[in-house]
């Protein structure tokens, strides 16, 4: 379990757990919002282009970039979640929390977050679990915002968040 983490992870430090998250589509509010404001920016520009090449000519292409650009707003935060997701790898080892992506033109990236008895882990039960126990800046709406960072959408949650209290709970025990 150990393969490929080399000069990652730090000496007697082990693998707990590793898995990915779920990959599916999610439609959420805010998706359906977004997602109603770019099928009217596409359906507009439709409108233009038709419009437009009723006088002939081409002028109608400039009407193609405001097409597609409705579009992207409309499915790109439905697909892009489920693409990126995708691409994610979770692990867990006695001392970190590890969230690795490999996606195309961004590349591979593996960010590591510390958990100790002073983490603050929040856990939302479900069918497919949350737990997050970092906040960082991302991109959420086409904005810069502050967001929890974590394990998302992941089968074994409760299980995952019962080996993080562990941790910090050995870490209480060093301490006293």
């Amino acid at each position: 379990m150990t393969d490929g983490w080399e000069g990652i992870l730090d000496p007697e430090e082990r693998i707990l757990w590793q898995g990915r998250p779920d990959g599916g589509i999610v439609i959420s509010v805010a998706n359906i919002a977004s997602g109603a404001f770019g099928l009217f920016f596409a359906g507009f520009a439709l409108f233009w282009m038709i419009m437009a090449s009723q006088a002939g000519g081409v002028f109608w292409m400039f009407g193609l970039l405001h097409f597609s650009v409705g579009i992207g707003i409309a499915f790109g935060p439905i697909v892009g979640g489920a693409f990126i997701r995708r691409h994610t790898w979770y692990t867990l080892t006695d001392r970190r929390a590890f969230v690795a992506t490999d996606v195309p033109i961004k590349g591979k990236t593996l960010d590591s977050y510390p958990i100790t008895r002073d983490t603050r882990i929040s856990f939302e039960e479900g069918g497919l679990s949350n737990i997050h126990f970092a906040e960082g800046m991302r991109y959420r709406g086409g904005k810069k915002r502050l967001s929890p960072i974590g394990f998302e959408r992941i089968p074994d949650g409760r299980e995952v968040y019962r080996l993080i209290r562990d941790i910090q709970k050995a870490q209480l025990e060093q301490v006293q």
